[in-house]
């Protein structure tokens, strides 16, 4: 069977359970699998924990899997535009590994490539090391951090040819390639699908070896906070 389904509930088929680690792309509401997510809420799976920069905004992105409790946890580096994230959090209904953006980034794509952990000065001394263990170098002190190895990447390109490469446009280049990596499983949503070849291979940002299953379809490109200026009269 080829890589190119239908919708996202086909490309989702079988790969769901409850209590399943999910590394979702996504910065802000750029780059979000937004058609995904949407079938993962309908799928009604729960206990979920979600490797996320951010859990989007309360009715869209992660948010809208928050507003029906189906995420137990959530392994994140900003959480501050969402409500109900915060809401939860402060009353214990939501578990955070509060991750910096940096080592967030690493921790997928080392799994990527097979590293189950590094190390980092990233958050030595603060409670981000806490319970984790410190190594010195040349004088300095270092906190292993774990690979995330999750159970389903899902992730939004811009093109995609129907082996898997992938082209990411703009800011939307942020946490999906090593989200992509990460996954047993990578399933991805794209604006346009073509044939092998039609790619620019120097222009490629992830090659196909790492995605499984590939939709296509119209995306809502939502803009976080937006402001205008008045304009001036004539």
């Amino acid at each position: 069977m080829g890589k190119v389904y239908a919708n996202a509930t086909e490309a989702l088929d079988g790969l769901l359970h409850d209590d399943m680690l999910i590394a979702a792309g996504g910065f802000g509401l750029s780059g979000i699998p937004e058609l995904l997510l949407q079938a993962i809420k309908e799928s009604g799976v729960k206990d979920l924990t979600f490797a996320s920069n951010n859990a989007g905004v309360d009715d869209f992105g992660i948010g809208i899997l928050l507003q029906t409790k189906q995420v137990r946890k959530m392994i994140s580096s900003y959480v501050g535009e969402n409500a109900e994230f915060m809401r939860q959090y402060l009353s214990g209904e939501l578990e955070l590994e509060f991750t910096p953006q940096g080592t967030l980034a690493e921790r997928m794509r080392s799994a990527g490539c097979g590293i189950p952990g590094f190390y980092t000065k990233t958050g030595v001394g603060t409670v981000i090391a806490e319970g984790k263990e410190v190594k010195e170098f040349d004088g300095e002190d270092y906190i292993l951090e774990r690979g995330i190895f999750a159970d389903l990447s899902i992730v939004k390109a811009w093109k995609a040819d129907t082996t898997g490469n992938l082209v990411f446009r703009k800011t939307a280049r942020n946490f999906n390639p090593p989200a992509a990596m990460c996954g047993k499983i990578c399933v991805v949503e794209v604006e346009e699908i073509v044939e092998p070849g039609e790619l620019d291979p120097d222009s490629i940002h992830l090659p196909g070896v790492y995605v499984h299953r590939i939709i296509t379809g119209q995306h809502e490109k939502r803009i976080e906070q937006r402001t205008v200026r008045q304009r001036e009269e004539a």
